[in-house]
């Protein structure tokens, strides 16, 4: 009797710990942690590595290498494989020829352009050990885009994948002459380097938490993209603190084919990869013909992805792969709530991981998703999280039209209400004021947009992350959008005023405003420009053809503006700023845009096509059909 009613009381506190659990999300924000606490034991953690002379991501592949998993599977490429004795040998002869060749300067900046190979990661890794600094170049600009980009890094030299040479020698003569010397590099160059004594350990002595390690570009559309700095303390905390939350250990094997240039490959990636001596199978770009392909073989049990590519994935026929693999979790960010359950059922894959982390800003949120609660989210947050984050994380009011921040009579910011949308703003201790966030290299106004003091109360300093995000009443995170001067598209983003300077270059167009905007079957928001024609220039008499030419031959593919809407005039605020908002609630939505009035006239450019034509209601039809896919 006495044993049956200490079980029925075990049973009843086991259920009440599970109701808490569940109502309060206990386990999942012990998991999660303190955000101050995290930021402690990652300053204990670099400045040890610092004191250590330990900081560079080299010196995690030179343990490995000379460890014992040194004869572990480090990268698979295209058929080849490298362990990570292998890799680290590799890493060496390519670091002597850019010491005895190029003559490559200790904390000196290189470009480093390229698409994903081996080499690529090879030549990123050799200039970490020569104490060098990489700035990671998109590879797909050309032109302007591209030396801007060079230019800001001050580099001597780019380091260029050969593949890429129709797009860089229209900028030869330019990069000539502000002293910038383009080395092409390919699987040849490299294989037929000849081995060298290791690298020398001076080069990456003295380095420092603070030191700039690198750069990662944002919004590379026109010519004036922003280059995020990467603290050296950063990167290497990145690839601890990932590793360990996903708990990667040796035996596990990613597979990503997202590109090396941006953070997410890296940090979500490669990096924690690196951190826990695991393996990864890198694929050159996504393709459909060849990821289930890739994915299949290399038996990875983690999959990155991005959100595009999953639509595109579940919209694309069955491919006889596409179950036949060992992946038990895809983790990434920007899946929509419209895919998310037909990837995981189609593909087989249990737990989709979504996150919420950006380059240039600070507070990343998870969800490792296995059902119904959380689809969708990019964080689940309870009690416990509040009581330990809510003073220094909080979503503020803001302004549809203007995206300002909404403030009361007495001039303070207003806090979103649950469910109510806001963006994200994170306190930060004056004193932590760089080492929070670096900024964006050579380019201090950019920064300081990011910054604002006085919020609640005299002398505090809050981050803006632009980003808007909203919390339901039962803890659940949603992204919603990106405020400011930009759209995601294509997994990149998209500089609104960069693309409108374009626009508004071409000789029959007086004004031009650019916003993103939703469409049909697919994710984020492409571009849509609403001009002002000249004076005597009609809808019908626009050279659309040559507006075409105009946008394609100047900006990334994915910064083009797909919709064109001819307006009488722009609307501007009391405070002269462009009024976006209205333009992005009506999007493409015909009936919504002829009952604002003005006449407007909606063009666009089509998939494959020369020239903008008239966007009808059968053209709205086709795209919500899925007929026409952008």
């Amino acid at each position: 009797m006495a044993v049956s009613a200490v079980a029925a009381g075990l049973a009843g506190l086991t259920a009440a710990a599970a109701y808490l659990d569940a109502k309060y999300h206990i386990r999942h924000d012990l998991r999660a942690g303190s955000l101050e606490a995290a930021a402690i034991d990652g300053m204990q953690f670099v400045t040890e590595r610092q004191i250590a002379n330990r900081l560079l991501l080299y010196h995690v592949l030179e343990d490995h290498a000379n460890g014992k998993t040194a004869s572990n599977l480090f990268l698979e490429y295209e058929g080849r494989t490298w362990t990570y004795k292998a890799f680290y040998e590799d890493v060496q002869r390519v670091g002597n020829w850019l010491l005895n060749d190029l003559d490559i300067q200790k904390g000196e900046m290189v470009a480093l352009n390229g698409p994903n190979s081996a080499e690529y990661l090879i030549l990123w890794f050799a200039l970490d050990g020569i104490g060098a600094r990489q700035a990671l170049i998109n590879c797909n600009l050309t032109g302007e885009a591209l030396q801007h980009c060079v230019k800001i890094c001050s580099a001597r030299y780019m380091l260029t994948e050969r593949s890429l040479e129709p797009l860089v020698e229209s900028s030869i003569a330019a990069l000539d002459e502000s002293k910038v010397q383009v080395v092409y590099f390919d699987e040849s160059s490299i294989s037929s380097l000849s081995s060298g004594p290791p690298l020398p350990e001076d080069r990456r002595t003295g380095i420092q938490v603070s030191d700039t390690k690198g750069l990662i570009y944002t919004s590379g559309t026109t010519g004036l993209p922003k280059g995020t700095i990467l603290r050296t303390g950063r990167w290497l905390l990145t690839a601890r603190s990932m590793a360990t939350y996903l708990e990667l250990k040796p035996s596990d094997k990613f597979y990503t084919c997202l590109p090396l240039y941006h953070g997410a490959a890296q940090g979500l990636c490669t990096t924690p990869v690196l951190w826990a001596g695991a393996s990864m199978t890198l694929g050159r770009k996504f393709s459909h013909k060849t990821f289930w392909p890739e994915v299949s073989a290399s038996g990875a049990n983690r999959l990155q992805y991005v959100g595009e590519l999953c639509r595109y994935l579940v919209n694309a026929p069955p491919h006889p792969l596409e179950r036949q693999h060992r992946v038990n979790e895809a983790w990434g960010n920007g899946m929509r709530p419209d895919v998310w359950e037909r990837f995981r059922s189609r593909f087989n894959i249990p737990v989709i991981h979504e996150l919420y982390a950006a380059t240039d800003g600070m507070g990343s949120t998870f969800n490792a998703n296995r059902g119904d609660f959380s689809r969708s989210a990019i964080g689940v947050r309870g009690a416990l999280w509040d009581y330990r984050n809510s003073a220094n994380q909080v979503r503020l009011r803001i302004d549809p039209d203007t995206e300002d921040l909404i403030r009361d009579s007495a001039g303070r910011v207003v806090k979103s209400a649950i469910d109510e949308p806001g963006e994200v703003v994170h306190k930060i201790d004056p004193l932590m004021k760089e080492s929070a966030f670096a900024g964006y290299y050579q380019n201090a106004s950019s920064t300081e947009k990011r910054w604002m003091t006085n919020v609640f109360e005299k002398g505090d300093l809050w981050f803006r992350s632009g980003d808007v995000m909203r919390q339901d009443h039962d803890g659940r995170v949603y992204f919603v959008d990106r405020l400011g001067d930009t759209f995601r598209w294509k997994s990149e983003n998209v500089s609104t005023n960069e693309v409108a300077d374009v626009v508004g270059a071409f000789h029959q167009i007086d004004e031009a405003n650019v916003y993103g905007v939703a469409v049909p079957n697919a994710d984020g928001r492409c571009g849509c420009a609403a001009v002002v024609l000249k004076t005597g220039t009609s809808a019908d008499a626009l050279d659309v053809a040559g507006l075409a030419r105009h946008v394609v031959e100047r900006l990334p593919r994915y910064a083009v503006p797909i919709f064109l809407r001819v307006t009488a005039a722009l609307s501007y605020t009391g405070t002269f700023k462009v009024q976006k908002g209205q333009a992005k609630r009506e999007g493409i939505d015909l009936d919504l845009i002829e009952k604002s009035g003005g006449g407007n006239r909606m063009f666009w450019l089509r998939p494959g096509g020369s020239a903008y034509e008239p966007f009808t209601r059968d053209c709205s039809l086709e795209l919500q059909d899925g007929k026409v896919r952008l």
